[in-house]
């Protein structure tokens, strides 16, 4: 196959790349890389040592944004998922930034990252910082989310787009980690994370997911 994922399944940064690549319906092969130990050779793909990084033939790439970004670009008859006009564009890029820039310290490296991978790593859970980043800095980001999606399914147009799956990537994190958004304070982003999640796409990834959660924290 010409198109690989390298990485692992819980990076929300590679279940966005993944969840992208499947609702445009290409096909794809995934490779483990974790972020720990990594093969000298994958430093040819990402000289940064992130995930993901991905092989289109012989076209190598870094960073989840670029890599759909090109994947946009480069298969114009899948769904699209950046809008269908720039100011569309323009939107979307931002939420995609939002999310992986200021929910991801805070869902993903705060709650999942204390929750689930230290004690995994035989380091001690901060909860300390779990709590402040879910009672001090969450809050307005979500209420920002909440007032940006208003009554609408969808972030963007009331369609399907890059922001909605980038939102959902580090929500679900946040979901591992054993937490969620306060249904009564942010009922359309809660109704926007289980949308998301209900998707084909998502339910095709999920379960697997769910199996390394109880293998991590020793639930399986």
């Amino acid at each position: 196959m010409s198109r690989i994922v390298y990485g692992a399944p819980l990076s929300p940064f590679v279940r966005k790349l993944r969840l992208c690549l499947q609702e445009k319906g290409l096909d794809y092969q995934l490779e483990i890389i974790t972020p720990f130990g990594q093969p000298d050779w994958y430093r040819e793909l990402n000289p940064l040592g992130r995930i993901p990084a991905f092989r289109d033939d012989d076209l190598t790439l870094a960073d989840s944004s670029v890599i759909c970004q090109y994947l946009e670009e480069q298969y114009p008859d899948s769904l699209r998922l950046f809008g269908q006009s720039p100011v569309q564009a323009a939107r979307i890029r931002w939420l995609e930034k939002y999310a992986d820039y200021e929910l991801a310290p805070l869902c993903t490296f705060a709650v999942f990252r204390n929750r689930l991978l230290k004690p995994m790593l035989g380091q001690s859970c901060d909860e300390e910082a779990v709590q402040t980043a879910l009672h001090d800095k969450l809050p307005r980001h979500f209420d920002y989310l909440e007032q940006t999606l208003g009554t609408a399914d969808y972030f963007v147009n009331d369609s399907l787009s890059q922001a909605d799956l980038a939102i959902y990537c580090q929500l679900q994190n946040m979901a591992h980690g054993g937490e969620l958004p306060d249904e009564a304070r942010w009922p359309g982003l809660a109704a926007h994370f289980r949308r998301i999640q209900a998707r084909e796409s998502v339910q095709g990834l999920l379960p697997g997911e769910l199996k390394v959660v109880a293998k991590i924290s020793g639930k399986a």
